[in-house]
């Protein structure tokens, strides 16, 4: 097993060494430098990354401000690029949360804030008008309600928009190849160091050794139904991941894994994300009832939102943290909204919205879901066709965020010089 070693390439028949990735010892300060970074391209940028001034913002709003939802698991951090094609075991597509590391039970309600500013602020930032944005914030209604109609089903029920279909067929032809290159920018079977890959430290090594030694971890890499349940797993490389924006500072690794062949057929490899799972941001309901372990409550919120990914996470303690683990999927991917035209817009936000709907609405019976849709009906104004909770808090927010977002680049203005 290869631990470590520095980047090389042979140039002019001579070995170079580039020693571009960051040592144990400097990740704490290499970590913050890129997280200011990240949040400084955009506001749209710095409204996904910086999840905790949403629920500052929340925190300071007065009793009944917004709907009191039925008690579910909600994402806590749904946003644009949280949501995207997510495989299961099997090998089947589904547009599903693809990130719950803010998950806990609580008030569906602020799922559609979160998701309304995300998508408010890419509409910003593609110079789109702000009637746009009102129509965006009436579709997000629309298509969330839908997700509770009787026997809804995203698949059928109506054609998704162009990027949408677009990501969907790149997952569906996406290949261990297109993982490799897209993840490690590399098709050999290795986890090549340099600006996203950091070495590990000696404790780091022996604990992931230690941790895909065990039969747990060798059954989660021989999930899919590719492979056979009683193969080999080999560790072959691991290094520190440098990834993300508003988790960065918190453990995180990947894992490069090779498992025995099937029907005689040569080895197949896999990668492992490890990812430390800290104190949700979001507030929890005050009588729900929730896993203590960090890593649990992310899977268990998984399971419940999103069943495809939630179906193949683990959690685990790694160097006295707690942990949660999947396998990289070339299908997984993200819905990106940089530059997006005005009719896309619209069409994203009452997509997304039924997604996100048809993950809160599985949890609920049908007289919940009848109570819940007419909460979402009320305090609906004459000029607008979305209720005037959800309009006033996706303004409060988009103003709050842009100050806040003009104050973090005059902070770091010299680090991003």
């Amino acid at each position: 097993m290869r631990f470590g070693k520095v980047k090389g390439w042979i140039q002019g028949g001579c070995m170079k060494i580039e020693e571009s990735f960051v040592r144990p010892e400097g990740r704490s300060s290499a970590l913050s430098k890129t997280r200011n970074l990240k949040m400084s391209r955009s506001s749209h940028a710095y409204v996904r990354g910086n999840v905790k001034k949403f629920y500052d913002w929340l925190e300071g709003l007065k009793s009944g401000a917004l709907p009191e939802g039925p008690l579910v698991w909600i994402c806590g951090d749904c946003h644009v690029g949280n949501l995207g094609p997510v495989a299961n075991a099997s090998g089947h597509i589904e547009i599903q949360i693809r990130d719950l590391d803010q998950t806990v039970v609580g008030n569906p309600a602020h799922d559609l804030i979160r998701l309304g500013l995300s998508l408010a602020s890419a509409a910003r930032s593609s110079d789109l008008p702000g009637v746009t944005t009102t129509k965006m914030l009436e579709q997000i209604m629309e298509g969330y309600k839908r997700a509770f109609e009787p026997g809804f089903n995203d698949e059928n029920d109506f054609e998704p928009p162009k990027s949408i279909r677009q990501v969907t067929k790149q997952a569906s032809s996406a290949s261990w190849k297109t993982l490799a290159t897209e993840r490690i920018e590399d098709k050999r079977p290795v986890i090549p160091l340099g600006r996203r890959f950091w070495p590990l430290a000696e404790d780091e090594k022996h604990q992931i050794e230690k941790l895909f030694a065990g039969e747990e971890m060798r059954k989660l890499a021989t999930l899919l139904r590719s492979r056979d349940n009683a193969a080999d797993v080999n560790l072959v490389d691991a290094a520190y991941w440098m990834k993300g924006c508003s988790s960065l500072g918190r453990l995180r690794y990947v894992v490069l894994l090779e498992v025995g062949g099937k029907n005689g057929k040569g080895p197949d490899y896999c990668l492992m994300d490890l990812k430390e799972a800290a104190q949700a941001a979001a507030p929890r309901a005050t009588k729900a009832q929730m896993p203590a372990d960090q890593a649990e409550r992310v899977v268990e919120g998984a399971r419940r939102l999103s069943p495809f990914l939630g179906d193949r996470m683990r959690a685990v303690k790694l160097t006295g943290k707690s942990v949660f683990v999947r396998e990289l999927l070339p299908q997984d991917l993200k819905i990106e909204m940089d530059r997006v035209t005005r009719h896309e817009a619209i069409s994203v936000a009452h997509y997304l919205a039924a997604i996100v709907g048809k993950a809160h609405s599985r949890q609920m019976d049908g007289a919940t879901r009848k109570l819940w849709q007419s909460e979402l009906l009320r305090n609906r104004s004459k000029s607008l066709d979305a209720p005037s909770w959800l309009w006033n808090s996706v303004v409060s927010l988009l103003v709050d965020h842009e100050r806040a977002y003009l104050e973090h680049c005059r902070k770091y203005a010299s680090d991003l010089d």
